[in-house]
């Protein structure tokens, strides 16, 4: 597990390698990460988009922004957790993904939180360091 805390939102990740969806003959490697934001501050805060850095172990950098997450942009109550699942393709065995989601608390104030800098390794290898 991954995890990161800024400003009282902890972003923990863990990800999953999923062989039955991967094809390495067709240099197809897929993962699901499942990413927890918990809040551990006094505000409410709302995620309103995201910044994902991608990286294959070619070194190949991809960017992806988007409002929200899977389709939502929660409202996370102080002392409360959102949980998803999403997932990543990549063309090489391995990679890395980091990022940040954009938050805004109830009177308006916007700040960034970080994602923190996972591994995407498939079984069977050798992990490489990114």
């Amino acid at each position: 597990m991954y995890e990161a805390i800024t400003r009282g939102i902890r972003v923990c990740v863990k990800p999953h390698y999923l062989e039955a969806k991967s094809d390495p003959e067709q240099n197809r490697w897929v993962w699901a990460y499942t990413i927890e934001i918990a809040n551990l501050s006094d505000a409410t805060v709302q995620l309103r988009s995201r910044y994902w850095r991608i990286i294959d172990a070619l070194g190949r950098c991809e960017e992806v922004r988007g409002p929200g997450v899977v389709g939502e942009e929660p409202v996370i109550p102080p002392g409360h957790a959102f949980e998803y699942t999403s997932g990543c393709p990549l063309s090489t065995s391995s990679g890395v993904m980091m990022g940040e989601y954009d938050m805004e608390t109830a009177d308006g104030e916007r700040f960034a939180v970080k994602i923190p800098a996972f591994s995407l390794d498939s079984p069977g290898e050798k992990p490489v360091r990114h």
